[in-house]
């Protein structure tokens, strides 16, 4: 999984709640999908401008390498891009970091299997061919796998 900043151009701020916060004073790991979900949206919203009126998307699978904790008084972002395009599933890959005086510092990483889903005929269909092609123009070609 790739942890280079330099290859993501896309990053969202997470707030992080009180709610979010164990009894040990850290984001609770359960909580660090939320975050990527709130990512993977604000992308998917702004920049593939994925129509879910056309196709919806449902997760296949999640990972999640937790480097550094989160406390509530962290300024936190997190950086997310497309990684794999196949026919009907793609990787989505996130960086979380967290704003310190020194720059950003990477905290944890991640990776989700999405899956381009009907939700009336309950299966895959193929990725839409626009957002397909955003999502390959705006991540780069050459940093995207197509599985094709």
């Amino acid at each position: 999984m790739p942890e280079n900043l330099a290859d993501y151009k896309y990053s969202t701020p997470i707030p992080i709640r009180f709610s979010d916060i164990d009894a040990f004073g850290n984001v609770s790991n359960t909580i660090y999908l939320t975050y990527f979900e709130i990512a993977r949206s604000n992308y998917w919203k702004e920049i593939i401008k994925w129509d879910m009126m056309k196709a919806g998307v449902i997760l296949g699978k999640s990972e999640i390498n937790y480097l550094k904790p989160l406390v509530l008084e962290d300024q936190v972002k997190c950086y997310v891009r497309t990684s794999r395009i196949g026919n009907s599933s793609f990787d989505v890959t996130y960086i979380l970091v967290k704003i310190t005086p020194n720059g950003e510092e990477i905290c944890t990483t991640g990776k989700s299997l999405c899956v381009s889903y009907d939700y009336g005929a309950k299966k895959p269909v193929s990725i839409p061919k626009e957002e397909r092609q955003r999502m390959i123009d705006y991540d780069e070609p050459g940093l995207i796998t197509n599985t094709n």
